[in-house]
């Protein structure tokens, strides 16, 4: 797909982060939008800051993780444009917490969002993309669907598995010889919300030797990319059709590093972390 001009492009989590500058960057490509995101107030600002018309815009306040209602939007939204080209599944949430204390709740909340959402949003959409004639799906995974970070298992379990998920996909796909393509986003720090808005439980300070607090201002210290510059970077490996797409200079050392050390990694990462807590 190397334009853009009137494909209908889905995005979940367009209410703010790499998701509002997606919808900013298709639109100026001239692409027809379909938002999502569970935030109404955000997706509100993305949809006024773009003032586009209702034939090339339309906006759904939806919980990714409930199947239904995905399925639900997806027909709304070929019933209002009349075909669909691409889906977004970006909408993500974060989770702090060590194996042993993370509650079950807390596990499901994230999974049913990260990976499930995912997963509904490919299959709600698949048939109208293939019907389209030229279409592609674009998974938003993580450095943590890479390397294992201590902390991180509920979201290195989610990133992971969109990772195997959408890389199985891409094989069938091509095996069918489908007019539909897909592709793995593997994103490093980015300066989003996502870390202001996790869920933390106090295991966290026992591992990082850092509170709720200073645990979130030290992962911020990380997010060294705008949304602006992931957005850019994602639609540039849309147009090349890559089957992974790296952002961010911590993300080609994180690739690098794991291709490298493919298990010794996890000891630099345990002594990194130790040499923090002091």
């Amino acid at each position: 797909m190397k334009n853009f001009k009137d494909k209908v492009a889905v995005i979940t989590g367009a209410g703010s982060g790499i998701g509002r500058a997606l919808a900013q960057e298709l639109a100026a490509s001239g692409a027809k939008l379909a938002l999502s995101d569970i935030n109404e107030a955000g997706l509100k600002k993305t949809a006024t800051d773009l003032g586009l018309a209702e034939d090339r815009l339309m906006t759904r306040v939806l919980d990714v993780a409930d199947r239904q209602a995905f399925y639900d939007f997806a027909d709304d939204v070929v019933n209002h444009f009349g075909y669909a080209n691409m889906i977004f599944n970006n909408a993500g949430v974060a989770l702090g917490a060590t194996v042993e204390d993370m509650k079950y709740d807390d596990f499901e909340w994230l999974m049913n969002i990260n990976f499930w959402g995912v997963v509904y949003g490919t299959k709600a959409f698949l048939p109208y993309l293939k019907q389209s004639g030229e279409g592609h799906i674009i998974n938003i995974s993580s450095i943590f669907g890479l390397v294992g970070i201590p902390t991180q298992s509920a979201y290195n379990a989610a990133k992971f598995a969109v990772r195997g998920f959408t890389e199985s996909l891409r094989i069938e796909l091509e095996l069918e010889g489908s007019p539909v393509s897909c592709t793995s986003i593997h994103p490093g720090g980015i300066k989003t919300n996502i870390a202001k808005a996790a869920r933390m439980t106090d295991g966290v300070e026992r591992i990082t030797g850092a509170d709720k607090e200073k645990s979130i201002q030290d992962f911020e210290k990380l997010f060294r990319t705008t949304p602006e510059e992931a957005a850019s970077t994602i639609l540039k490996g849309v147009r090349a059709n890559k089957r992974r797409v790296l952002i961010g200079s911590d993300a080609v050392a994180v690739d690098a590093m794991q291709r490298l050390l493919p298990t010794s990694y996890q000891k630099l990462i345990a002594m990194g972390q130790k040499y923090m807590n002091k």
